[in-house]
């Protein structure tokens, strides 16, 4: 009588316990396959139905590039003359306005350069006197003209070779009123030629320098773009304006778009040709020149049968869906089937084997993660 009544009460809790599940989740009947979902549990759930779609999906040449600038937007800065780093205050990060004292560098030659020019003002006074009397003397046929010749002949060519110095003098920033007084200074200054951020640094504290040597390099993200390298036998399908969808894979899965906006007309010596892209607001994003990118140019399209990449899941590297098999007194009984995909494209993805379903054929497409496989 015990036992009786100790399995009248274990059916009883049983019986409750199964009705409390059944709000919460749906049923996997292991008699038939099925996949139950009450019509309770389908609003709850938020699930939803949908059959196959065309969508369009887009004809694609893979290619790969980094995120760079335009030339003007990047500048290694170097000296105009060689000289010894005085101060280098700058590291790499620190932006930079265009005009800006970068570094310091100390030379005698450029106290030299002073001197120079500080002897041909004196020089030119006394040979542009020299030169206006020979001029007098030659109009009242005082002098000859080979005199006056030599004297024009002086004068001009200090003349020229004072406007020379003075324009090396305002390259380096040498104040050429203060060398014409005698003031002379052995450190110039180098100054920033765009608006930036430093990228590069290649000296310090000591370092000798020559014109050929970089010193630093600055960079202006503002304006950033793709530089892609496209094969040769692609080369043919692709257009100005045709879309870009890109990744920075050793950054994130975000899918980027752009667009083409030139072409290369030369090849390089892997057999590749230079396609510049333009980034579709390219202000939100933090890109860095230099990044790594891995793209897709869209060239043509073409209609297939499609889901949302949400109805399918992955399981033991196959991917499955849940169609609908029939809705019977008020609960869905779905089965778990497996289909071949293609491409994604915009939250859609192709099925190549959507002829084997019914052409009306219904599919969980939300929630669908959470029950295949359960």
């Amino acid at each position: 009588m015990k036992n009786i009544t100790y399995i009248s009460t274990l059916v009883v809790v049983l019986f409750f316990s199964c009705k409390d599940a059944e709000k919460e989740t749906a049923i996997t009947n292991l008699t038939s396959n099925y996949i139950e979902i009450t019509a309770d549990q389908f609003e709850k759930n938020n699930y939803a139905l949908r059959g196959f779609n065309e969508e369009d999906f887009p004809k694609v040449v893979n290619a790969t590039g980094l995120i760079d600038v335009p030339p003007e937007n990047k500048a290694r800065v170097s000296a105009i003359m060689g000289g010894y780093i005085k101060s280098t205050p700058l590291l790499i990060g620190d932006t930079v306005k265009k005009g800006q004292v970068l570094v310091t560098l100390e030379n005698p030659a450029f106290v030299t350069l002073q001197q120079e020019y500080m002897e041909l003002n004196e020089q030119l006074v006394y040979l542009k006197s020299e030169y206006d009397r020979q001029q007098t003397m030659m109009e009242e046929k005082i002098t000859s003209q080979k005199s006056f010749l030599k004297a024009e002949s002086d004068y001009k060519t200090s003349l020229a070779r004072q406007h020379g110095v003075k324009k090396q003098l305002e390259m380096l920033h040498i104040s050429s009123s203060k060398a014409a007084k005698g003031i002379f200074t052995s450190v110039v200054s180098i100054h920033a030629p765009i608006t930036g951020t430093i990228s590069k640094t290649f000296v310090s504290m000591g370092t000798y320098v020559s014109p050929a040597s970089p010193i630093l390099e600055i960079i202006n993200n503002d304006h950033i773009h793709l530089e892609l390298s496209v094969f040769e036998k692609d080369i043919l399908a692709i257009k100005k304006g045709q879309e870009i969808a890109f990744k920075i894979p050793e950054a994130s899965d975000q899918v980027y778009s752009g667009e083409v906006y030139l072409m290369g007309n030369t090849i390089d010596e892997n057999r590749t040709i230079k396609i510049h892209g333009h980034i579709e607001n390219e202000t939100e994003y933090n890109f860095i020149a230099g990044m790594f990118v891995d793209a897709k140019i869209s060239t043509s399209s073409e209609k297939q049968q499609a889901l949302p990449s949400e109805a399918i899941v992955s399981a033991d590297d196959l991917k499955y869906v849940l169609v609908l098999d029939k809705k019977e007194n008020g609960v869905y009984y779905f089965l778990q089937k497996e289909v071949k995909t293609m491409d994604s494209y915009r939250e859609n993805t192709s099925i190549i084997n959507s002829k084997q379903f019914a052409s009306d054929a219904q599919f969980l497409v939300k929630g669908a993660f959470s029950l295949i496989g359960a």
